[in-house]
């Protein structure tokens, strides 16, 4: 089957360690290249093994949930004690556009269809376990929080479950972070960049989802919203608070939760 990519390189196995592997990609919706750490678990793996799609914040990219948070090797653990089902875990860049792309499509680079077709298609086509049965989950922290929520609820026929930590629940919040204004994020119809909106519109076909704050996190406000609006609208989901703040600690002990809320839809 020929590749959805112009070129593909991955890393040699002589030379990786945790069993984290990287991928970078050519891709036309980011006009360039793009990267992937990869966790693929030392435990038996079975054809159609689960992916799960990790996305990271701003000043971020595809190393940091490995090497700020080890969720490699909680995720070792988890399998190896059976807590967790067997899962590989993608971790990709955001593109690398600003303090953060928001994982939306702006100024001609689609950094939305980069992650909800370009990584699967990756793993796809470079880990034989992972197939088109796959089930696929998506998640991520604060910027990735919300690309997670948004993209899930915008393709909820792509994933099987969603989880956000800390996420940014709309567009205006990408101001408390990023050095770019917002003009460069705004899309011509706000619906898209509203998480909110898109769980609204697709309320009937959303997969399983949850999604947590720290009681002392900057964004718990927004976060405390979305839970209501979505309660007002009857939609099914799963919030957590905990406490904590918006800090590496917080999303090293609560990635358990959302591995473990994804096993459950196995």
């Amino acid at each position: 089957m020929a590749s959805k990519f112009k070129t593909t390189e991955i890393s040699d196995p002589r030379f990786e360690s945790d069993n984290l592997r990287f991928i970078t990609v050519k891709t036309r919706n980011l006009k360039g290249r793009g990267d992937i750490c990869l966790f693929v678990p030392n435990v038996a793996l079975t054809t159609d093994t689960p992916l799960v799609i990790l996305m990271h914040g701003v000043y971020g990219s595809a190393w940091i949930w490995s090497q700020k948070a080890g969720v490699h090797r909680t995720a070792q653990k988890l399998m190896e004690s059976g807590a967790i089902k067997p899962m590989i875990i993608a971790m990709p860049s955001d593109g690398l556009w600003g303090d953060g792309s928001g994982y939306l499509p702006h100024h001609s680079l689609n950094f939305e269809k980069w992650i909800s077709e370009d990584v699967i298609d990756a793993v796809k086509e470079n880990i034989e376990v992972v197939t088109e049965q796959s089930p696929v989950f998506i998640s991520g922290l604060s910027m990735g929080g919300y690309g997670a929520l948004r993209i899930g609820a915008k393709y909820p026929k792509t994933f099987k479950a969603i989880s956000g930590h800390s996420s940014i629940t709309d567009l205006p919040q990408m101001a408390l972070f990023v050095e770019e204004g917002l003009e460069n994020y705004q899309q011509e119809d706000a619906t898209n960049q509203s998480v909110f909106k898109w769980m609204k519109k697709n309320k009937d076909l959303l997969p399983p989802f949850r999604f947590d704050c720290g009681k002392d996190d900057e964004l718990i406000e927004h976060n405390r919203l979305l839970h209501q609006q979505l309660k007002e609208q009857k939609i099914a989901h799963v919030y957590q608070e905990f406490s904590g703040k918006h800090e590496w600690i917080y999303w090293e002990t609560h990635v358990v939760d959302t591995l473990q809320f994804f096993s459950e839809q196995l």
